[in-house]
């Protein structure tokens, strides 16, 4: 089985992915916990300057808190643990956007063992690719998994994609 997968058709640049450096990617998200969050329409930036400015005022306020016992005593997971356990997934938009598609590209096709899938291109911006279960690489049924961006296929995600055509 190849564990690499096109992104071509209507696309100045046809893309070759391969999920399996995706691991070192700082874009990923941990798939337990991407569809349970309520996702914020602020910025990045707005929300960093809320929080700086939330601890401004309650150290004007308060003073400064030292960490308290019960954080100290929480054993911290390191870096080489979540990701040898965890599940993981990255937005398909970025390879979309790095691609560059058409203007008249308005579908895509998702190309799978186990049947084609035809979505819009918004679906498909808005959607994720998983690449990793509890740490593993998804090899049985991989590379990737298709989860749509508002997690309706949570349970059944598009599984066996072998390539991505923009239409």
């Amino acid at each position: 089985m190849e564990f690499i997968v096109a992104l071509k058709g209507k696309v100045n640049y046809p893309l070759t992915l391969d999920p399996g450096v995706w691991i070192f990617d700082d874009r990923k998200e941990d798939l337990n916990t991407l569809f349970d969050k309520q996702e914020d329409k602020e910025s990045e930036q707005e929300k960093y300057l809320k929080d700086v400015s939330a601890h401004w005022d309650r150290e004007l306020q308060e003073g400064a808190i030292p960490p308290s016992e019960k954080d100290k005593q929480k054993p911290k997971k390191t870096l080489k643990e979540t990701l040898l356990t965890s599940s993981f997934a990255i937005s398909l938009s970025y390879f979309i956007y790095n691609a560059q598609p058409h203007p008249d590209a308005e579908r895509v096709l998702i190309e799978s063992g186990d049947g084609n899938v035809e979505i819009t291109l918004k679906e498909a911006q808005d959607g994720y690719l998983a690449f990793s279960e509890n740490g593993k690489p998804l090899k049985t049924d991989g590379p990737v998994h298709f989860y749509f961006g508002d997690g309706s296929n949570k349970e059944n995600p598009i599984k066996r994609i072998t390539a991505i055509t923009l239409l």
